[in-house]
């Protein structure tokens, strides 16, 4: 697993078009605080017991063969994020261990660290780099 920053991942994206982002995050989140565009959602942990998913490499082989179909899954560079960077972490692992051969931790995540007064989206993450992002 290689570690990029959030502006480091963005330039992969647009300089690789094989480059696929999955959004690790929970529906919630995706969908209400927002997701980076072009992300594919495909949660590693939802509520409310916030148990990692099982399922979750073949879920991304799925996914990634209806959206890549001509593609060699596995060899594909799959950028993971999360909210901070600590599930994308766990999903990077995870597919490494079901054979994915590029994978990718997005630090910091979509919404970054807290600042001094608890707040996220101000101190790093993708919205704070002000990378492209939407809200459903």
């Amino acid at each position: 697993m290689k570690e990029l920053a959030p502006p480091q991942a963005y330039e992969l994206l647009k300089s690789n078009t094989d480059a696929v982002l999955v959004d690790v995050r929970s529906t919630m989140e995706y969908e209400y605080v927002g997701h980076p565009v072009d992300a594919i959602h495909i949660a590693i942990k939802e509520p409310p017991d916030w148990e990692t998913d099982p399922g979750f490499p073949e879920a991304v082989k799925q996914t990634l063969n209806q959206v890549r179909p001509d593609s060699d899954i596995e060899s594909l560079p799959i950028l993971l994020l999360c909210r901070s960077g600590k599930r994308s972490e766990l999903a990077a692992q995870l597919l490494e261990q079901a054979g994915f051969e590029e994978t990718y931790n997005i630090l910091d995540g979509f919404e970054g660290d807290k600042n001094d007064k608890g707040h996220r989206n101000s101190v790093s993450g993708w919205r704070f780099h002000q990378l492209p992002w939407e809200q459903s």
